[in-house]
């Protein structure tokens, strides 16, 4: 495939923001679980489920958006997606009751998916020799967004309402569209191929390839365990013995920002064919964390350190498996990104419906083990994984 115009230290940074700014959209609501349950009288599993609405959408966007940035020119289809979300996002404001919050949820979670078109462009666009780095640079991006949209949200909602974090992100989105539109290149006409064999043909890999199975399970468990933690951080932060704002609890987003320096690690890495080693070590952080969380449960500190943690652990098993999964097959990475995604935010959803439910049930140490035995889950794929080639240099990594 051929591009008009170089992959620059701009446009990477461009591609990071713009990763970060739309994957913002699925987690505003985080801080905000106890203003919308207020708001709208619902409980506290009913609340947390609105999390799993914009997941779902966002696998369904997954599956039937992001394979089409093999096909069709990205940057008309990234621009367009980027603006329903805006619209999208701006109805929130809006919204009478429970049900109606649920079905925009869902549309946001389907449009979010943007990010996971601009990434495998990025990759297609980058030299062989950094595709690791420029990867770990545009999913840092991506990454930034999801842990500042918790700070942003709470902030936001402080002086405007939880309503009012959905105005600024639609405005957000409508200033990034139009910086896109006149930033990212324009592409070589590329084979026309019906939308129902793109489609298939994605999920006919995920059959296929054991390689992409594998990865994909280990993202899904993961990613999964993750978002335990922070789909009941805020219940956790709001009850005794903290008692925090929704500005308070946003904070702890800053927090997890020191784990996205593991994504830069862990693409770097990557470049030296060390993916096996990184994979092992980012599960088991994984579980140290979620050790601290359950141990730690009334220090504000130890709390703290964990999700530093538990960031650093998800945000590197990331992109050592999108690394790995883009070797696959280079000329088709939205389709092989595709069914990837999917698994892994189905992990995502199972993560913050049970969290809910397991936090409803037995408090924060029911969530602490649930998202412990995602994370053991992930370890033993991790140490059972066999070797498999880097995207660089297409050898088996050691």
């Amino acid at each position: 495939m051929t591009v008009a115009r170089p992959l620059s230290r701009g446009l990477i940074t461009l591609m990071a923001v713009a990763s970060g700014t739309i994957v913002a959209d699925i987690t505003y609501l985080q801080p905000l679980l106890h203003l919308v349950r207020l708001d709208l009288h619902s409980s506290v599993a009913a609340t947390s489920a609105l999390l799993t609405f914009t997941q779902v959408g966002y696998v369904m966007g997954l599956a039937l958006i992001a394979p089409l940035g093999d096909v069709w020119p990205r940057r008309r289809l990234i621009v367009g997606v980027f603006l329903v979300a805006a619209v999208a996002m701006a109805t929130v404001a809006v919204v009478p009751n429970y049900l109606t919050l649920a079905s925009l949820l869902f549309v946001i979670g389907v449009t979010s998916v943007g990010g996971q078109l601009l990434v495998p462009f990025a990759a297609d666009l980058s030299p062989d020799a950094t595709r690791g780095r420029t990867i770990g640079i545009v999913m840092s991006g991506l990454l930034s967004g999801v842990l500042l949209s918790r700070v942003v949200a709470g902030y936001v909602a402080q002086l405007f309402g939880w309503r009012g974090v959905y105005v600024v992100a639609a405005l957000a989105l409508v200033a990034m569209a139009m910086t896109l539109a006149r930033y990212l290149p324009l592409e070589a006409p590329r084979e026309r191929v019906p939308y129902t064999r793109v489609i298939a043909e994605s999920f006919t890999m995920l059959k296929t390839s054991s390689l992409l199975r594998r990865r994909s399970w280990l993202g899904a468990a993961t990613m999964g365990s993750l978002n335990v933690v922070w789909a009941t951080l805020a219940f956790h932060l709001a009850a005794s013995p903290f008692h925090y704002s929704s500005g308070t609890i946003g904070l702890f987003g800053l927090v997890g920002l020191s784990g996205i320096a593991m994504a830069n690690v862990a693409g770097r890495l990557a470049d030296q064919g060390r993916v096996r080693q990184t994979t092992i070590l980012c599960a088991a952080l994984m579980v140290v964390s979620y050790v601290l969380l359950w141990v730690g449960a009334a220090s504000v500190l130890v709390i703290g350190f964990a999700i530093i943690v538990v960031d650093a652990g998800a945000q590197g098993m990331q992109i050592s498996n999108q690394t790995v999964i883009y070797a696959i097959a280079p000329e088709k990475r939205s389709r092989v990104n595709s069914p990837y995604m999917v698994t892994f935010f189905l992990g995502v959803a199972a993560g913050s419906l049970g969290a809910g439910f397991a936090y409803a049930s037995f408090g924060w140490s029911g969530a602490c083990a649930f998202g412990l035995l995602l994370a053991l889950a992930s370890l033993v794929l991790a140490v059972t994984m066999r070797a498999e080639p880097t995207i660089a240099t297409g050898s088996p990594t050691s």
